[in-house]
């Protein structure tokens, strides 16, 4: 069965392979623009592909040979898009490897200047080729990457740079990554240490670093650790089981809320949509969010989905208390959350509360509830949701209460009440 690599490995192994050729032409033929016409027209007829370098070519034979090609474009023919294109690209090829005339694939550097890689064209082109195994290549002073580009049905990541300092088949990596993804509205600014056993599917994965979720209005700048076992498909990448822990704060004009949180199970990134299905996680809210363990799955991309169940652990210090008994009750409070919409929590959700004999069950919007949180104006004593709630027994000002229902409604000035059975003194 043919073994998929990644887009980026793909990449990398293209451009080794074809810079190697043009740097055994630049040993042959003293004309640099005549050497990489040649070799490209050779080169692109044994992929499938036009690749033009229109901009100057140099090189140099003394030392370690190097070979330097600006405006460079690879495209299938009859594509209307370019699957690659870089503004300059260096290559530095040690002698030994001019000698074996392609059989060894031992590069001394690579540097690519502002390439953009086409994810549909690239594709294209991949579903020409014939079924075979991909050779790792050796970089001995690694790969260099700035401003590049990834684009993509409906995302794109910009402003990639890559330092990966060196590169052998079945030997560790290290590499640092930046870039930015982009998905209107939601943009992702990251900056990553990049570790992995060797260079191959499913190798072990860690990566640590910042990343910065931003919207309209709002951010969540977060210190990150994911480790995993890695897998490359043609479009998609997955981690299973990942190991995820997330150190962040929801940001915007009205809130600041940190928290912790922790996460294991099955990550995939498909389409432009990061999904977990299948995970427990543990939450820390730092007193501001309810601390929490939960089940379920969660989706981010142009939207986000949650579907969680579990036990909160603590009532946060920062809301308004709970009335006793459910104050004095020391039993996990069970819960069920979900929410489908916009990333910032802006559109409705739904919450089911259970603790002991009382159940609550509402919709709701976070950022107004927060807003209602952090008011210092007088206003509801009861939150702006709506809603039922339902105990045996509630104590309000110093009364008891007896089988309680409660039902709030947001669109009236107060939440509505309705107790039916006589108060206890």
């Amino acid at each position: 069965m043919r073994t998929r690599r990644g887009l980026l490995a793909r990449l990398v192994i293209v451009v080794v392979i074809l810079l190697v050729l043009l740097a055994i032409a630049g040993s042959y033929l003293l004309q640099p623009q005549r050497a990489s016409a040649l070799l490209l027209d050779r080169v692109g007829s044994a992929l499938g592909l036009r690749i033009t370098a229109s901009g100057q070519a140099s090189y140099r034979l003394r030392g370690t040979p190097q070979l330097v090609l600006h405006d460079v474009v690879a495209q299938r023919p009859g594509d209307a898009t370019a699957l690659l294109r870089a503004d300059r690209v260096f290559v530095a090829v040690p002698w030994s490897t001019i000698r074996a005339r392609g059989a060894d694939l031992t590069v001394q550097r690579i540097e690519l200047d502002t390439p953009i890689l086409d994810v549909p064209a690239l594709q294209r082109w991949q579903a020409t080729r014939l079924p075979g195994e991909t050779r790792i290549p050796t970089l001995i002073d690694g790969l260099h990457i700035v401003r590049g580009r990834i684009d993509n049905d409906g995302w794109r990541i910009d402003g990639i740079g890559v330092d990966l300092p060196s590169l052998a088949p079945g030997k560790p990596l290290s590499a640092r990554v930046q870039g930015r993804y982009l998905d209107p509205p939601t943009t992702l600014p990251f900056d990553l240490d990049v570790a992995l056993t060797k260079p191959a599917n499913d190798a072990g994965l860690a990566a640590i670093g910042k990343a910065t979720l931003e919207g309209d209005g709002w951010k969540l700048p977060a210190k990150i650790h994911l480790s995993g076992p890695l897998h490359l498909g043609d479009d998609a990448i997955s981690i299973s089981p990942a190991k995820f822990g997330l150190s962040a704060r929801y940001v915007s004009a009205e809130s600041n809320l940190p928290f912790v949180l922790g996460a294991a199970g099955p990550l995939r990134f498909d389409k432009g949509v990061l999904a977990l299905d299948r995970a427990a996680l543990i939450l820390h809210g730092r007193g501001v969010i309810p601390d929490a363990t939960a089940r379920g799955a969660l989706a981010l991309g142009r939207r986000l989905v949650l579907r969680l169940h579990g036990d909160i652990g603590a009532w946060p210090d920062a809301w308004p208390a709970l009335p006793p008994p459910l104050s004095a009750s020391t039993s996990p409070m069970k819960f069920s959350l979900d929410y489908a919409g916009q990333v910032d929590f802006s559109e409705a959700a739904s919450l089911a509360l259970r603790r002991d004999e009382t159940t609550f069950d509402a919709r709701f919007k976070l950022p107004v509830i927060m807003d209602w949180i952090n008011s210092d104006v007088a206003g509801s004593p009861l939150p702006p949701l709506q809603g039922h709630l339902q105990t045996p027994q509630l104590e309000i000002a110093g009364a008891t209460l007896d089988g309680v229902e409660v039902e709030f409604s947001d669109d009236l000035p107060l939440p509505m009440t309705t107790v039916h059975a006589p108060s206890k003194p």
